[in-house]
């Protein structure tokens, strides 16, 4: 795949950009999930697929422009909700899509107020199913922050740029 590679060498996000939502992860799963995660080592993704089967996406404008992404693995999202919550749903529950949603709005939130720009950030929608495609901006790499945690794995899929 030239293009992708081609595309992800001339393009980074800035690491400066990324601390903040690093920061919120491990904040909220801390203390609103009551869950330690171990954050992986980061890596530039070159397809559009989501990394687990249940996403939560979030965009950002203002002088931070793209899109944040909470991906996570079925059996852990179901978890980490009930952790959450404190009520099990089923997948298909209206309730676990909104608890999902507020999950990375809890994240992009955090790393808004530390972000050194001026940003807004859009109500999150929830997409659950098997091999689901995220469309991002096409000039801006996407970086997968994977996280292990004692019920499952989840990431956090950052393409975002400064304007």
């Amino acid at each position: 795949m030239p293009e992708v590679a081609e595309a992800t060498d001339k393009k980074q996000i800035n690491p400066k950009l990324v601390v903040p939502f690093v920061n919120a992860v491990r904040n909220v799963f801390s203390t609103m999930v009551g869950v330690e995660t171990t954050v992986q080592r980061p890596h530039v993704k070159g397809n559009p697929a989501a990394s687990y089967d249940v996403s939560a996406i979030i965009g950002f404008g203002g002088e931070v422009l793209g899109s944040v992404v909470l991906s996570l693995d079925t059996g852990a999202a179901l978890k980490l909700v009930e952790a959450f919550a404190g009520v099990e749903f089923e997948l298909n529950d209206p309730d676990f899509a909104d608890a999902v949603g507020e999950l990375a709005n809890m994240i992009a939130g955090g790393a808004k107020k530390d972000l050194t720009k001026q940003a807004s950030i859009t109500t999150p929608s929830v997409v659950i199913g098997n091999g689901h495609t995220i469309a991002r901006l096409k000039d801006v790499p996407c970086l997968v922050i994977p996280c292990t945690t004692e019920v499952g794995d989840f990431a956090v899929e950052i393409s975002v740029k400064e304007v």
